[in-house]
Formats: structure tokens, C-alpha cells, sequence
């Protein structure tokens, strides 16, 4: 009966702890902007072709990764306002070619911090990414202490977090964290050559008639 007291003097913010590292730095998906900025000149009013294959860069990323559409934020009182405008409706166009529908372009100025400066502009949509920290959070001290989470070796605080940043940001799809992707038909046609061969007592292997065409010499041959 007391040792069944102690029980009750336990550290409660120990216990909500959790003791594994993905669930004390769990990985969080969440929504952010991708951004392209393009820099038009006062005079010059359309893109160059390095800027055309930006854009087209941009919409085929847009297919495969979009959460939202795409908006076009045209400098409002800056001296490039009238330059962008135009290059704007070459932007428009290099989306729509690409595949992008028209109903999800969309166009609005944004107001300058400083109507001096040569403002750019900026082509963004929402995007799903993957999250994890903050880390270098450091609750109790890794030396020698009474704490009780030291005598039964548990792991320090910010162990793991780094781990979990760094998957975090190479994940080339986020929603893959959660749930796997759909498996696509499988190619059967090399397999049905492979099971043919097979019955009829051939060899399964595959022959590269041209194989030692890039020879240089024969010498050892």
C-alpha cells in the first residue's frame, strides 16, 4: 500500500511526453504558395526566353503538384506597371498553350512598398508541403541531473527532429506521408514473351545483338 502511494507523485509533464521521435516532431502538412518572379523593364513590355521557359516550367509544375490556381500579381503604381500589364497577357497565353485552364488564371494588383523601385511580376499558386520543428528546443538540461527521465534512459527532447525536417523537406510528394499512391496497370507484354519462352524450354534471357558493336579492339578475343 505505500508503494501503490507513490504512484500519485508522479511527474505528469514527463508522461505527456511521448518517448517516440515522430510523434514528439511529427511531420505536419500544411498549404504554401509557389512563387515565380519575373522582372519586366519600364520600356520593354514582354518576356525574354528565359522567361518564357520559366513560365513553361511553371504551368507543367502547376499540373502535377497545384492545390489552387494560378494568380498573377501585376505591380500597382510602380514605373514597370504598364511594361507588366503587357507581359502579363503573354503569360496568360504561355499558360493556357501549356495546358492550364483559362478559368483558373487569375489577375490582381498588388500595391508596392516603394513606387520608385522596379516592382516584378509575380506568378504564385497554393501547393501542399510537409513540415516538421521547430527544433533545437532544449526542455531539460543533458548532463548530470536527478531528473527521473535520465534513470530510465529515455531520449532527449530534440532528438530526431532534425531527421524529421530533412524528410520532410526531400518528400517530393507530401500527401505520400500519409497514404501510398495508386498502383498503375502493370506492363505485361515483356512478361508474356518471358512465360512463352519458358514453356516451350527457351532461354528466358534477354539477347543484345549489338552488344559488342562499340568494341574497340578484338585482341583477347
Amino acid at each position: 500500500m505505500i508503494l501503490a502511494g507513490c504512484l500519485a507523485s508522479r511527474d505528469a509533464t514527463l508522461d505527456m511526453i511521448p518517448r517516440d521521435y515522430p510523434q514528439r516532431h511529427p511531420i505536419v502538412l500544411g498549404e504554401a504558395p509557389h512563387t515565380v518572379e519575373l522582372f519586366i523593364g519600364n520600356r520593354r513590355g514582354s518576356l525574354n526566353d528565359a522567361q518564357r521557359t520559366d513560365v513553361l516550367a511553371f504551368a507543367q509544375i502547376w499540373r502535377r503538384e497545384a492545390g489552387g490556381g494560378i494568380i498573377i500579381d501585376l505591380p500597382a503604381r510602380a514605373p514597370n506597371e504598364r511594361s507588366a500589364t503587357v507581359a502579363a497577357q503573354e503569360v496568360r497565353a504561355i499558360l493556357t498553350n501549356a495546358g492550364v485552364p483559362a478559368d483558373a488564371i487569375a489577375t490582381r494588383r498588388s500595391a508596392v512598398s516603394d513606387p520608385r523601385k522596379l516592382a516584378t511580376l509575380r506568378l504564385h499558386y497554393p501547393k501542399v508541403t510537409a513540415e516538421a520543428g521547430p527544433c533545437g528546443l532544449w526542455p531539460y538540461d543533458l548532463g548530470a541531473t536527478n531528473l527521473r527521465e535520465r534513470a530510465e534512459n529515455r531520449q532527449y527532447y530534440n532528438f530526431g527532429c532534425a531527421h524529421q525536417r530533412n524528410l520532410a523537406a526531400m518528400v517530393d510528394n507530401p500527401a505520400d506521408l500519409v497514404q501510398p499512391r495508386g498502383e498503375m496497370p502493370s506492363y505485361t507484354s515483356r512478361r508474356t514473351t518471358v512465360f512463352n519462352k519458358h514453356q516451350r524450354g527457351e532461354g528466358t534471357a534477354t539477347v543484345y545483338p549489338d552488344a559488342s558493336k562499340g568494341s574497340i579492339s578484338n585482341v583477347g578475343q
